[in-house]
This record gives structure tokens, sequence and C-alpha cells, in this order.
């Protein structure tokens, strides 16, 4: 069974949640950040613990509440061809997310590049002990879906993704489209674009890792 990652894999938020996070900062902590600064923090977590390491002080309500709505007005979008391939895969089962984005930053995401309908089991920060590359998102997706870890095919483009995968003992299958995809990073499967996952729905997919 499939699972996606979100950022860099289902929306194309590559610039637009670091422009987010440089925004926030500037608006309420008074100095600048570049998106490399965020994007060193992506390992942090949700926004709250990224906003933190990057305000340098503990993130309030308010910034978060700023964060949420400068990344609503970023205007992202789904790669080309993803609202079909979700639509696909609905012929073979629930899609699911697994990101280590909390549960309003994933909303606002989703909503904004019209895939909030698409989703039928969303696993966020809030939902997980520990982030990626730990596989605590998958052990939880998995639960949902009431199937083994091993029968998942985790599609994402970072390493963390596909360690998290790994880690699961689930198909790790390298996003080769998304921002954080590097060829040197191991992967049990490459994919060139989201319509090429739907070809791993059968027997490949329920394999996983075996050791």
């Amino acid at each position: 069974m499939l699972v996606w990652d979100l950022d860099g894999t289902l929306v194309d938020s590559g610039h637009h949640v670091p422009q987010a996070f440089v925004r926030t900062v500037a608006a309420v902590g008074g100095h600048v950040v570049s998106p490399a600064d965020v994007e060193a923090a992506y390992p942090l977590g949700p926004p709250e613990r990224m906003l933190a390491h990057l305000l340098r002080r503990p993130a309030t309500e308010e910034d978060l509440s700023a964060y949420y709505t400068h990344l609503g007005a970023t205007g992202v979008v789904a790669y080309p061809g993803v609202p079909g391939v979700l639509r696909a895969q609905r012929a073979y089962g629930p899609v699911a997310v697994c990101t280590g984005a909390s549960r309003r930053a994933a909303a606002v995401l989703l909503h904004d590049a019209g895939l909030a309908d698409l989703v039928d089991v969303l696993v966020c920060a809030e939902d997980a002990r520990r982030a990626k590359p730990a596989p605590d998102g998958l052990l939880v997706v998995a639960a949902r879906l009431g199937v083994p870890p091993g029968a998942l095919a985790m599609v994402g483009d970072s390493a963390r993704d596909l360690m998290a995968a790994g880690n699961a003992g689930a198909l790790a299958v390298a996003a080769g489209w998304g921002h954080e995809y590097d060829p040197a990073v191991p992967a049990d499967v490459t994919i060139r674009s989201p319509a090429a996952a739907l070809a791993l729905l059968g027997p490949a997919a329920t394999t996983g890792r075996t050791g």
C-alpha cells in the first residue's frame, strides 16, 4: 500500500515553506534567517520546534499563528499529475500520507494544493513520538490501515523519508521529482513521476524489507 510524504512529494513546497518561516521570523523575531537556515532545521520536526530554533526563544501561539498565516499566503500547489494519481490510487485502497508537518500545517498545504479531499489517512507530527527517520509515523499508518509495516511502500523525496521506510521495514521509494531528492541516498526503488508509483500497487508493494 502506498504511503506518501507531503512536502516535496505531493506538494511543491520547496520554496514556499522556507519563505513562510523566513517571513515569520522577520515579522516576529526582528532578525533575518535564510531559506538554508530553515532547511537545516527540518530534522527538528514540527513548526513550533523549528520556530523556537530560528527565533532563539520558545515559540508562542502568536508566533505559530503568524507562521500559518504566511504559509497560507504562499500559494503552494500540487506537483503535476498528483490529484489524478491519488484518485486512481483509491481504486486499490485508502490514500495515506505520513508527514513531519504539524496537523495544522498539513491541513493548510493540502487545502491550498486542492488535495484535502483526496487523503483518507493523515499521520502528522502530533501522531508520532519521534520524527523521521524514526519509523514511528509509518508504524502509526500501518496500524490505522490494519496492515503490517512491510506491506507499505513509502514514497518520499528526502533521506529522512527513505530511512524511516527502512527502519519500519517498508519499501523505500525515492520521489525523483522532489526538491530534497538526492540520488546518492539509498532507496529500494526510484521513480521519476508520481504516476509511476501506481505500478507499485501490486505484489512489489507488499514485499517491503526482510532485514
